[in-house]
């Protein structure tokens, strides 16, 4: 794995094909599973594989999540019962109630495939035939209640782990609902083959609360973290305290930014991604309010300090350019701003300098990069949009060219 930047050519990324996970949806778990609608299952696939066939027609290798877990169980057979435990223990109480009757389902089921799957759309009480056991929750709950809960933010791979030069952050996710994804990761990241020798900058059982969302590389010596409704100040301090302290580690400056505490802006990258060397695409309502502080590292200890120098000049001095230019994600219009972003405008992926991926739907957006020199290719969005994510969140980059 190899990321120095966020706009080098991309040339190996992971997905994950929206599955089953998708239609075990339901109104009134949509707060807690971190949804605000319901997905149309067929046609966020036909948009997703939009996505993928629009990558490899850009020269990137795109690899699945879900494939690289099963090729891991399958090289690596004794792994599968510690997965499945773990997977059961971390599902939460009524998973661990039924801890027996999940593992010998799972463990029975006829490919690695289909146990992946089958982790990753949950498993309900009626699949199992588990019937009067607990008869006041049978009542209770709906008949056809999950004892280990779907995933369906499996989609956003950008947030589970984060790949910094040659090495990784695998996180620790803001809620239950989605700290089993991690899982995946480190079954991936440290058993798997083609991940043999990584260096971890984070791991997934520290304390603090960090997401890839909130990791933007910006070079080889400086990224940016976000602190935000899904990452802590602490988990930021120990990911940059890691980094300086490697030497296997080029970073020399992270900029850790303040931005609202909100579902609407719960990552950094819904409001600030790079699109050129010196442009970047930003969601005006930061703009006000952020805070930014500049961690370094000192004689014995890290140097941190606050600035108030406009988040334009701070990028323009960290990454060594003459200038650069911020563009408004819709522009002076506020309401086309604030609707735009809320359909990820800000959230576009970078293939190559200067060439990017985003949603169709953000077309005053789409059309003001374009006015500033950018090449946007857009992919359909009816149905992605509503898990509250873009094009970056939807991918994660493994191997980057220098750019």
């Amino acid at each position: 794995m190899r990321v120095f930047s966020e706009i080098g050519p991309l040339k190996r990324v992971m997905l994950h094909r929206p599955g089953k996970e998708l239609e075990h949806l339901v109104p009134d778990e949509l707060e807690r599973l971190l949804f605000d609608d319901i997905p149309y299952l067929s046609a966020a696939q036909a948009e997703h594989d939009a996505f993928a066939r629009l990558l490899r027609e850009q020269g990137t290798e795109v690899v699945y999540l879900e494939t690289l877990m099963a090729e891991t169980l399958r090289a690596k057979p004794q792994l599968k019962e510690p997965f499945v435990q773990q997977f059961i223990r971390e599902g939460g109480s009524r998973a661990q109630g039924f801890a027996r009757e999940l593992a010998a389902y799972l463990l029975q089921l006829p490919s690695e495939e289909d146990l992946v799957a089958k982790t990753m759309s949950g498993v309900s009480s009626e699949e199992l035939g588990i019937r009067n056991r607990q008869p006041l929750a049978e009542l209770v709950y709906a008949r056809n209640r999950f004892l280990l809960d779907p995933i369906p933010n499996l989609y956003f791979t950008r947030d589970p782990f984060a790949v910094i030069g040659g090495g990784v952050s695998l996180n620790r996710m803001y809620s239950a609902t989605r700290s089993r994804e991690t899982i995946y990761g480190q079954y991936i990241l440290h058993p798997h083959p083609d991940c043999a020798g990584t260096h971890f900058w984070y791991e997934r059982h520290f304390p603090y609360r960090i997401e890839g969302g909130d990791i933007l590389v910006l070079s080889r010596q400086v990224i940016a973290a976000g602190l935000s409704q899904r990452t802590t100040p602490e988990a930021v301090e120990i990911l940059a305290k890691n980094l300086f302290d490697d030497p296997e580690s080029e970073v020399d400056t992270v900029l850790a930014l303040d931005i609202p505490n909100l579902r609407a802006t719960m990552h950094l990258d819904t409001v600030l991604t790079q699109l050129d060397r010196d442009k970047f695409l930003v969601h005006p309502g930061i703009l006000g309010s952020l805070r930014i502080f500049i961690l370094q590292p000192g004689a014995g200890t890290m140097q941190v300090r606050e600035t108030d120098a406009p988040l334009r000049d701070v990028l323009r001095d960290v990454l060594g350019l003459d200038r650069v230019s911020l563009i408004k994600c819709g522009g002076n219009d506020r309401i086309v701003s604030e609707r735009e972003q809320w359909n990820d405008g800000s959230n576009t992926l970078c293939t190559a300098p200067g060439t990017v991926i985003a949603y169709d739907r953000n077309h005053v957006t789409n059309e003001l990069l374009r006015e500033h020199g950018i090449r946007v290719l857009e992919i359909p969005s009816s149905e992605l949009s509503r898990g509250r994510g873009g094009p970056r969140c939807m991918s994660m980059p493994l191997i980057r060219e220098d750019p």
